[in-house]
């Protein structure tokens, strides 16, 4: 075997020195400048050479430390030289000083190639992120844009907030897309990392384990979403790295089938929601009720009304009815028990246990505040206890599908009375394979379907549109990009408000949408409500990334066992054109055994200024006068 010589080995270190990147380069260029330095301090102090000294002068000698002076100086100044006389000293200097402008030289080129390869590595985002305390959002979609902007409202009253980013994607093109769709983030920090989410190494990066929240979000158009998604909590769930105490991880899960294999990996520290099946079932509650979706927007975000807990101990011991109005800048609508449980409209007869939680609806946290039992007066004549219509059958109208249509149709059963009756009208091949594994169990609702394209004006007119009492228009989600789908929800939804206003017609209309930009533009067609999945999604994941004891409330709202959000007549509950304070309109839903938490006036309907008439959580001690078409907002189990 042949050894290296001392040669190969010398000019190997020197090889390897060199590799070692700006500091080492700038550490040998160091090394020679002093080198030539030092040399020339040795010559002068050898030689005796000195300036020429001026005319009756002694001549010049020079000290190490003189000698080491002057041959810095014109190492690092040229123009020292100039001043030089004796041609020996001139020789010697100008020597030095080209060794100098030589060395200068390659060191501004290092610097300068320093700097740009520093400021190439800052642009990739691979820098460690030192924050403590934030928001760490893994994964890039569509939602993240209305996500960081909830956080934004939500962190307003926060001390240095910070969002931190990691995804696979250019870092300056995520910070130009946030800057494009989100604008000022006030006091929030958004820091975008470039990375594989599911890379232990570029996890690190983000600094998962000092994060408040880990918001996980499913990649937009790919068909291995959710296992993508699952990976994601494994790499924080098993990181070998991790803290002793829980994350707190909220992700999204598109399909059904998934649920398990995630609630397996995440355990107690993920809070999982089935975007499809969320989406799917506030679109059956909306299709039902006319504004629903305004009301469930208003909670969902930080622009309003918000859901919070909070323990007061002085209402132990009290009825829940009892503690409904001992609050006057908030509404309650549940309990979470100190034993474990979210109760929504609990029974009014139910006694607050000490540690039990109320569930409020409020501005914010700071406005949930205990108000004592003050002498209220409540309008005895003014309420009302008519009781309401008896159930009758429903005829619905599907135009459009995707996979959330068989879990609507699931739903749908849950809520109607029995003879009910739903046809199905697409241009999608699956429509049946899906009906048949959704009609298997159905009991209230028979279901037809047949073949056509939603966005022709013939087959929309060859329809009874008025025999239907709710047309919901599904997107193509699954056949169509994102834009190309959410056209022809538009193009269906003003064929179908064309044909109402030609034949004088009333339908109730409810589109589904995926990207929240195109609802400005789907809001000239007058729909009664918009169904936005990316806005839904977006908005629920934010809410629980907040507080993870969210997710309770909102299953048990969203499911048809138990108590949901119901728009009823306000004659149900007070006189009519007669002003009453809202104490006067909670007490009329409590001897319902319901919680009246707003209403709905339909003069406003169509104003966006005015959340379309929709007042959540209102000044208990103002008063309204309501007219026969306006609504009484209330939690109640049917």
């Amino acid at each position: 075997m042949r050894k290296a010589t001392f040669g190969e080995r010398l000019r190997y270190a020197f090889d390897r020195s060199l590799s070692g990147g700006t500091v080492s380069l700038v550490g040998w260029l160091g090394l020679v400048s002093l080198s030539i330095v030092v040399i020339a301090t040795g010559f002068l102090l050898i030689t005796g050479i000195a300036p020429d000294a001026p005319e009756g002068q002694e001549p010049t000698v020079y000290t190490v430390a003189e000698a080491f002076w002057q041959s810095l100086m014109r190492s690092m100044d040229p123009g020292t030289l100039a001043g030089d006389t004796g041609w020996p000293f001139r020789v010697l200097m100008l020597i030095v000083t080209v060794g100098g402008i030589f060395i200068v030289s390659l060191l501004i080129s290092v610097l300068s190639n320093g700097l740009q390869n520093k400021l190439e590595e800052l642009r990739k985002g691979r820098s460690f992120v030192v924050e403590e305390g934030h928001t760490l959002i893994l994964g890039w979609s569509s939602r993240v844009f209305l996500i960081i902007s909830e956080l934004v409202i939500a962190n307003e009253n926060q001390r240095r907030p910070r969002i931190v980013i990691l995804a696979d994607r250019d870092k300056v093109e995520m910070e130009d897309e946030i800057r494009a769709h989100v604008g000022d983030t006030k006091n929030t920090r958004v820091v975008c990392r470039s990375g594989n989410p599911i890379d232990l190494v570029d996890l690190e990066i983000v600094n998962p384990h000092a994060a408040k929240s880990i918001v996980i979000l499913s990649p937009d158009e790919t068909p291995d979403a959710d296992s993508q998604v699952i990976k994601m909590i494994l790499a924080m769930t098993n990181n070998p790295n991790r803290r002793a105490e829980p994350y707190h991880i909220v992700a999204e899960i598109r399909d059904e089938k998934n649920m398990e294999i995630a609630a397996l990996v995440g355990k107690e520290e993920a809070r999982l929601v089935l975007s499809s099946d969320v989406i799917a079932r506030i679109t059956v509650q909306t299709c039902r009720q006319v504004g629903l979706s305004v009301v469930y927007k208003e909670l969902l975000d930080y622009d309003g009304d918000e859901i919070y807990f909070q323990e007061e101990p002085r209402l132990a011991g009290k009825t829940f009815g009892e503690a409904l109005f001992a609050y006057e800048h908030c509404a309650l609508m549940g309990l979470r028990f100190a034993a474990g449980g979210v109760k929504i409209n609990p029974p009014m007869e139910t006694v607050i246990a000490s540690g039990d939680k109320l569930i409020a609806i409020a501005e914010d946290d700071d406005k949930v505040v205990f108000s004592g039992f003050p002498d209220v007066r409540i309008d005895e004549k003014a309420i009302r206890t008519a009781a309401e219509n008896g159930a009758h059958t429903e005829r619905f109208l599907i135009l459009g599908w995707n996979k959330r249509g068989k879990i609507i149709v699931r739903e749908l059963d849950n809520y109607v009375p029995a003879g009910s009756y739903l046809k199905i009208v697409a241009d999608a091949p699956e429509v049946a394979h899906d009906l048949a594994e959704a009609v298997e169990n159905l009991r209230n609702l028979s279901v037809e379907s047949a073949t056509g394209d939603t966005t022709s004006r013939k087959l929309l007119d060859a329809l009874d549109l008025t025999s239907f009492d709710h047309i919901v228009i599904l997107c193509y989600a699954e056949r169509l990009d994102a834009q190309a789908a959410d056209a022809k929800t538009m193009m269906t939804l003003l064929h179908l408000r064309d044909i109402e206003e030609k034949k004088g017609e009333a339908y109730s209309i409810v589109s589904e949408m995926i990207d929240v930009r195109n609802r400005a533009l789907a809001e000239i067609a007058k729909a009664d409500d918009f169904i936005v999945s990316d806005e839904l999604t977006g908005l629920l994941l934010t809410q629980i990334s907040e507080n993870g004891e969210l997710l309770d409330v909102f299953k048990d709202l969203f499911d048809a066992d138990g108590s949901e959000i119901y728009l009823k007549p306000a004659r149900n509950y007070v006189a009519l054109d007669a002003e009453v304070n809202f104490y006067t309109v909670m007490e009329a839903a409590r001897r319902r055994g319901e919680i009246a938490v707003g209403y709905r006036l339909e003069r406003f309907a169509d104003d966006a200024a005015k959340a379309y008439g929709v007042r959540v959580n209102p000044p208990k001690l103002e008063k309204i006068a309501f007219r026969p078409e306006d609504k009484i907002i209330v939690l109640a189990e049917d």
